[in-house]
């Protein structure tokens, strides 16, 4: 991985180019990131770098998370929620260091990262995108799933059988997503188009 940073969705907006285009951007407040763990090949068998975003209270961590995080609290006295490790970082980097959202520049290609947004519970149609049944000629079917089972061989349902149930709130990686524009005063990263989740979910932009 050669670079990330951790950050917050603000929301949407739009802006214009150079060339009169407008462009819908998503705003991601992006660090700066502290870096909580250097990892070396000679001690962890590979070569990282474990950076943090979010300011934690030291009542909602548990006794190991503090102790995972003992080296930065001793020397910038806070805490952390939302850690993530950077696998072969290129740079060098000590325990304290600060990544910005100057790392990244406009043009460049990212993936992003998040916990998209929760529908509750769906029927088929709006989370798989059945066609459904006619409307017409007197049917009565319209939006259920349909026959179910597989006759007497197997005789069970299959599992993974698409259902209806609890959609979105899962991890969602948005690839090749351009930025717009990085504004690093007010540590602003700006992708085109939308991006995984709802105002104020946490992301994590990287390029691979």
């Amino acid at each position: 991985m050669k670079k990330g940073i951790l950050g917050t969705k603000v929301g949407m907006t739009q802006i214009w180019t150079d060339q009169g285009e407008r462009l819908s951007v998503t705003v991601v407040k992006a660090g700066p990131c502290s870096v909580v763990q250097v990892k070396s090949t000679e001690k962890d068998g590979y070569q990282a770098v474990q950076i943090a975003y979010n300011l934690s209270s030291e009542k909602h961590l548990s006794k190991a998370e503090k102790g995972h995080q003992k080296a930065i609290n001793e020397k910038s006295g806070v805490y952390f929620r939302d850690l993530v490790e950077l696998r072969d970082y290129p740079e060098e980097a000590a325990v304290g260091d600060q990544i910005k959202c100057d790392s990244f520049e406009a043009g460049e290609k990212i993936c992003v990262s998040g916990i998209a947004k929760g529908k509750g519970f769906q029927g088929v149609v709006k989370r798989y995108n059945f066609h459904g049944g006619r409307k017409t000629h007197g049917s009565h079917f319209h939006r259920a799933p349909g026959a179910i089972g597989a006759g007497t061989d197997p005789g069970r349902v299959n599992k993974g059988k698409k259902m209806p149930g609890r959609m979105g709130g899962k991890k969602v990686t948005t690839k090749n997503l351009e930025i717009a524009r990085v504004v690093p005063e007010e540590n602003l990263v700006l992708i085109k188009g939308a991006v995984p989740g709802v105002k104020g979910t946490s992301l994590f932009l990287y390029v691979n």
